[in-house]
């Protein structure tokens, strides 16, 4: 009777500190990618970078369109360029503090070489045809996109359009902060703590 070949030895297992390893390089990897594309395609300034921001998160499913809302609403309200305190708020959320630096230099990296890459050719051929051109028609896009962000968001901060007797005072205060930034300028962090306080009353009410 032929022998019986001997069992191949299974493969060593790996520490748990090489597998967290993975996961944290995985993550980091993808927070970069995510924050680059958004530094790279984010013409226009801080606004043109929400609708950027959000779909990179919601799509890898690191924050809910409400938790998104919230921390942009939040980071409204602190001083500074919102692009860089969602990208610091996001990437420590995926990957703690090693994650938020990740995030923020993948976002500002890009651009920062890009302008001054090009910042002499810009000075050079800004009255250009072509360069007018380019900027007439990127700037509707970028209003476009605030506005489906809008039209996003919307459902989480105002209740179902057909429930809008319910939600009154939501609606109120949107229309409300509306016209006091329009009318009067109101910097929007007082009508962000403005309404954060309204709501806290509401509730306790």
């Amino acid at each position: 009777m032929p022998a019986t070949a001997p069992a191949a030895a299974p493969p060593p297992e790996r520490d748990d500190g090489a597998a967290l390893g993975d996961r944290l390089g995985g993550r980091l990897a993808a927070l970069a990618v995510a924050f680059g594309k958004v530094g790279l395609f984010g013409f226009g300034g801080g606004p043109s970078f929400i609708p950027l921001i959000q779909r990179e998160v919601e799509a890898r499913r690191w924050l809910t369109r409400e938790a998104f809302l919230d921390a942009f609403a939040f980071g409204n309200a602190l001083p500074g360029p919102i692009a860089t305190k969602l990208a610091g708020y996001v990437g420590y959320r995926v990957a703690g503090w090693l994650g938020a630096l990740v995030a923020l230099l993948a976002l500002t990296v890009p651009t920062i070489l890009a302008m001054v890459g090009l910042a002499a050719l810009y000075v050079r051929h800004r009255d250009s045809p072509w360069v007018a051109g380019f900027l007439t028609g990127l700037r509707p896009v970028v209003i476009g996109l605030l506005v489906y962000t809008v039209v996003a968001f919307a459902p989480s901060a105002l209740g179902p359009l057909r429930a809008w007797r319910g939600n009154l005072l939501r609606w109120g205060l949107a229309i409300g902060a509306f016209a006091a930034a329009a009318a009067f300028d109101v910097h929007p962090g007082l009508l962000i703590l403005a309404g954060g306080l309204a709501g806290l009353l509401w509730r306790r009410a």
